[in-house]
């Protein structure tokens, strides 16, 4: 036969006013417990068990922000690999298809050549403010449906 022996429990003073007293008091009576100590147990045990799972629950939500956060990053990281692979294909395009100019030529071409960069670049940078964005968000929501 097993013997049982009873948990080694520890007592614990409070100090606690006439007022809180009544109240807690009254509460025990309405919820049927047997006495105000075992009402103050159970509300202890309760709000330990609360910020067990509080913090468990803010936990949930700090690792769903991160997963939602990787999610983008993958995302953007798949639209610079499409926009590079694109760039790549167009010079490779480019290079293949537009013949050198000539040696008598090649000065004034290359001048040429730098003051249509330079208008390509004041175009691009005037164009980042808008649209890129739009459609940065456009190749990436593509990725995400293929």
């Amino acid at each position: 036969m097993k013997s049982r022996t009873k948990a080694k429990t520890v007592s614990r003073g409070l100090r606690i006013d006439g007022q809180l007293i009544g109240r807690i008091e009254s509460a025990a009576k309405e919820a049927g417990y047997t006495s105000p100590a075992a009402f103050m147990r159970a509300a202890i045990e309760r709000e330990l068990a609360g910020r067990e799972s509080g913090v468990d629950a803010a936990e949930e939500r700090i690792a769903a922000s991160l997963d939602r956060i990787a999610r983008g990053i993958r995302g953007i990281r798949l639209g610079q690999q499409a926009l590079f692979a694109f760039v790549d294909s167009l010079v490779k395009t480019l290079l293949t298809c537009v013949p050198e100019p000539p040696r008598d030529a090649y000065d004034q071409a290359v001048a040429r050549g730098k003051a249509r960069y330079d208008r390509f670049l004041k175009s691009a940078g005037a164009g980042m403010a808008g649209d890129s964005q739009a459609a940065m968000k456009e190749l990436q929501q593509h990725g995400k449906d293929d």
